[in-house]
């Protein structure tokens, strides 16, 4: 059974940082691809990066210049850090992975706010 558990977020402050971090489990952890997607309310969910079995990464437009993504295979984790937090980072912050279908953890929201 594939589990996929997201966790760290919380009430942040504006110009402040985060790191998310999530576990997957029941795939090939070091054979995936792993990404982290967003959703604020009212609108889409939204690409916000993602990184490749071989450590290529890719960073969405919106975030660009001030979030990086990273994997540790060890410990079948893949984090997010952002830093210059803004209002409209708040979301729900989903960690997905594909292998052979499609899988979302639960979410964790994340709250940008003085």
């Amino acid at each position: 059974q594939v589990q996929v558990v997201e966790s760290g977020g919380g009430l942040m402050q504006p110009g402040g940082s985060l790191r998310l971090s999530c576990v997957v489990s029941g795939i090939p952890f070091s054979l995936s691809t792993l990404a982290w997607y967003r959703q604020a309310p009212g609108k889409q969910r939204e690409f916000v990066a993602s990184i490749t079995r071989g450590g290529d990464k890719s960073v969405g437009d919106s975030v660009k210049g001030r979030t990086a993504i990273s994997r540790n295979n060890a410990v079948n984790t893949v984090y997010l850090q952002m830093m210059d937090l803004k209002p409209e980072d708040t979301a729900v912050y989903y960690c997905n992975t594909q292998w052979g279908a499609d899988y979302w953890g639960q979410g964790t929201q994340v709250t940008v706010s003085s």
